[in-house]
């Protein structure tokens, strides 16, 4: 993707995402997200969905990519979002790093709750029966970063009864 510091390393199903990054993600409670970043095109301000959603904890980034219909990748602190997106020059878009989503800026500024894990389990078997989201909890609502097959979803509003929640507790 072109961006300096992002080597992901994709984890499939719950208990693999929790034996990897639970501690980490539960240890997050109690901080303020100060910031996030996301990657938009310049050419029409549309996000880049396929590309990490980095949320920054008083100064722990947390950096989050689904990948296909059951990968997650989850890195800590490694994604250089000062540095410029490489490698597009063929491309007729151009991707730059934003500060700006109006799905997460409600949550800017605000003390970090809990942080869980949500198994997608439909009634009726699907093609994201399994999918795992991250579910960010603050005093006035919930932030999901999900899949949304084969790329990130931003959900900031109350999570689909089929998701099943796995706490991470401290």
């Amino acid at each position: 993707m072109g961006i300096s510091g992002f080597e992901p390393s994709f984890v499939i199903g719950i208990d693999s995402i929790r034996q990897a990054h639970g501690s980490r993600l539960s240890a997050l409670a109690g901080r303020r997200l100060t910031g996030f970043t996301l990657v938009r095109f310049a050419e029409d301000g549309d996000w880049f969905a396929d590309s990490p959603v980095v949320l920054d904890f008083d100064g722990i980034q947390v950096e989050l990519c689904h990948w296909k219909f059951d990968e997650l990748s989850i890195s800590w602190d490694t994604i250089d979002t000062a540095a410029d997106i490489t490698g597009w020059e063929s491309s007729e878009l151009t991707p730059r790093w934003s500060h700006s989503d109006e799905r997460l800026e409600p949550f800017v500024g605000h003390r970090l709750r809990e942080v869980a894990l949500l198994e997608w389990r439909p009634t009726v078997r699907d093609l994201a029966a399994g999918t795992v989201a991250v579910e960010f909890v603050f005093a006035h609502g919930c932030l999901r970063i999900a899949n949304g097959l084969d790329e990130n979803s931003i959900e900031a509003d109350a999570a689909h009864p089929d998701y099943v929640r796995h706490g991470l507790g401290r």
